[in-house]
């Protein structure tokens, strides 16, 4: 019986991001790692490989595809209340001890991953997508920057059927596939992991693109949410999450910074599970550095209301959530605070604009 590896390289279509290098080599550019990859090899995501000097990627299967709120991604400033399917591949550029979608994102590193896929077409999801009454498609569960050519073929047909479309995503990316997928991507979600280079390092990466292609995915203006899972003992000090949002701050108070609760899972079992009080001391931080949007998240109802968005001006509650559901959503399609009127940065067209008449609803302050 062919071995999973196998397998998945017989779904595969030639890349589109990489160049060529001497020696039959190609230099593969869909995330930060830029690996060179000789004859016979994958890059370090395991799913990119070089076949005769081309690079060959994922293509045409899922692993999973879900219908779930948005506000599960995390997006709070994208379409509250609607639904998004989600739809995943296999395989990962890190190696992240606490991955909550290992069995997925691990496939090809770890033996006890025993997942399977089931081949799939573009306008398959979509139909899908329509089907189950979702406003948007967002590719996540593995990374989805690994998979960008599979993606973008995905979006051309979700944005032809008027869906909004998302990247849930670890970040680390290079210039090449983000003026890539711009085009077809409007939602992009980055999970924020540490301040700290040394960690990582733990996980199979740097923090150094992660950190230039979070200032790119802002200036070149896709809608950004940034995540960051809060670990007691690895990212949770006053230091570090200062250092997070300062960090953001400085590119634009109006990221939503989301502060979401750890739970044991895979190989990081020693740490306690996140309390919300932790959450709620991060949500402080955040706003002290000058970040408008700050949530504390995976603990309904336990952290102070943080879970709900309010209009920096007048302090009204302008989408009042428990947990994924949204009890209460007072903006309109105009993105404006409904007490005051100050318009709230963020998605808010309803479900089914395109791009051209979903733009003037995306109000960002700063530059």
């Amino acid at each position: 019986m062919a071995t999973l590896a196998e397998q998945l390289a017989q779904q595969t279509r030639e890349a589109e991001l990489y160049r060529p290098l001497d020696r039959n080599r190609v230099e593969c550019f869909a995330c930060g790692h830029r690996c060179p990859i000789g004859p016979g090899f994958s890059g370090v995501c395991k799913v990119r490989f070089n076949r005769d000097g081309k690079l060959y990627a994922p293509y045409g299967y899922v692993n999973a595809a879900y219908s779930d709120p948005i506000e599960k991604k995390p997006f709070f400033h994208a379409l509250p209340g609607t639904q998004a399917l989600s739809f995943g591949m296999l395989g990962c550029d890190l190696h992240c001890g606490y991955c909550q979608n290992w069995v997925s994102s691990q496939a090809l590193r770890d033996y006890r991953s025993t997942l399977d896929f089931a081949p799939a077409g573009p306008k398959e999801l979509v139909r899908l997508a329509l089907r189950q009454g979702a406003s948007s498609l967002v590719s996540t569960y593995n990374e989805p920057l690994i998979t960008a050519e599979w993606a973008v073929a995905v979006f051309r047909e979700a944005k032809a059927a008027g869906l909004t479309t998302g990247f849930v995503s670890n970040g680390n990316a290079t210039p090449e596939v983000l003026e890539y997928i711009r085009p077809w991507v409007d939602l992009y979600k980055v999970d924020l992991k540490s301040f700290d280079d040394r960690r990582y390092h733990e996980l199979g990466g740097r923090i150094g693109p992660i950190l230039e292609s979070i200032r790119r995915i802002h200036e070149m203006g896709f809608w950004l949410e940034v995540v960051t899972l809060v670990v007691p003992g690895f990212n949770d000090s006053d230091a570090e999450l200062r250092g997070i949002a300062e960090f953001l701050a400085g590119i634009c108070p109006d990221i939503p910074w989301h502060a979401t609760a750890f739970h044991q899972d895979y190989k990081m079992v020693g740490p306690d599970n996140t309390p919300p009080e932790t959450l709620v001391r991060a949500a402080a931080i955040g706003r002290a550095a000058g970040l408008r949007y700050v949530y504390a998240g995976n603990l309904p109802g336990r952290t102070e209301g943080l879970e709900n968005t309010r209009c920096p001006s007048c302090g009204a509650t302008v989408v009042e959530r428990r947990g994924f559901r949204v009890l209460r959503n007072r903006i309109g399609a105009d993105g404006k605070c409904p007490a005051c009127g100050a318009a709230i940065p963020g998605v808010w067209g309803g479900p089914g604009r395109h791009r051209e008449e979903a733009a003037d609803l995306i109000h960002i302050r700063c530059g």
